[in-house]
């Protein structure tokens, strides 16, 4: 399999903390793809033209981060990182509640590198106020997010890598302050041999 990634996109991160929680590491191919949009070299397979995007053995694109992360979840015998049942809801929401924040706090770095003229502080602000509340339901079931070395899923997975995310791009925020369980969870998940393996360099 072949991956289109980005060294610092959190959503390349998801699947790649994902891929080595279920022993697949070794079997995705990493691809750059720096040049993104239309006309790109990622384009062709995804029309988008954005990462990540998996390109499976059988020469099939997936993609986005959530369609790929279920994807390779379905082709290790271990314990599934997309649980059945209720607890699979559970998970899910997790899980688009942190690419909500991933998207929004990738929206501000764009929107702080395009020309001072350009930017626009109000929807920059917008956008901090999106995360700090999303931020502020993640503290209110921190302690429900699962024990940080024990059997995870693709919630806990998520909201981790997000965390991840936002001291890289977004350390001035501080978004430990004020949330005390959803840091103590944090600073044990990241200690996990798959976070540790995939911090951005």
């Amino acid at each position: 399999m072949k991956l289109y990634f980005s060294g610092t996109s959190p959503f390349v991160r998801k699947i790649t903390v994902l891929a080595a929680e279920a022993g697949l590491e070794g079997k995705i191919q990493k691809a750059p793809a720096s040049v993104l949009g239309p006309g790109s070299e990622v384009a062709k397979d995804n029309p988008l033209g954005k990462v990540p995007c998996l390109i499976t053995d059988d020469g099939q694109a997936l993609y986005d981060s959530p369609v790929i992360c279920e994807y390779l979840d379905g082709l290790h015998g271990g314990a599934k990182l997309f649980p059945a049942g209720a607890a699979r809801w559970t998970a899910l929401r997790r899980q688009a509640l942190a690419d909500g924040i991933m998207d929004a706090a990738v929206a501000r770095v764009m929107e702080s590198r395009r020309p001072e003229n350009e930017r626009s502080p109000s929807s920059q602000e917008k956008l901090r106020m999106v995360i700090a509340g999303a931020l502020d339901s993640l503290e209110a079931e921190a302690d429900r997010l699962g024990d940080p070395k024990g059997a995870t899923d693709i919630g806990a997975i998520t909201v981790a890598c997000a965390l991840g995310y936002m001291d890289l791009r977004h350390g001035a925020d501080n978004w430990r302050q004020g949330r005390p369980t959803l840091a103590k969870w944090y600073e044990a998940y990241a200690q996990r041999p798959s976070m540790r393996a995939t911090v951005p360099g």
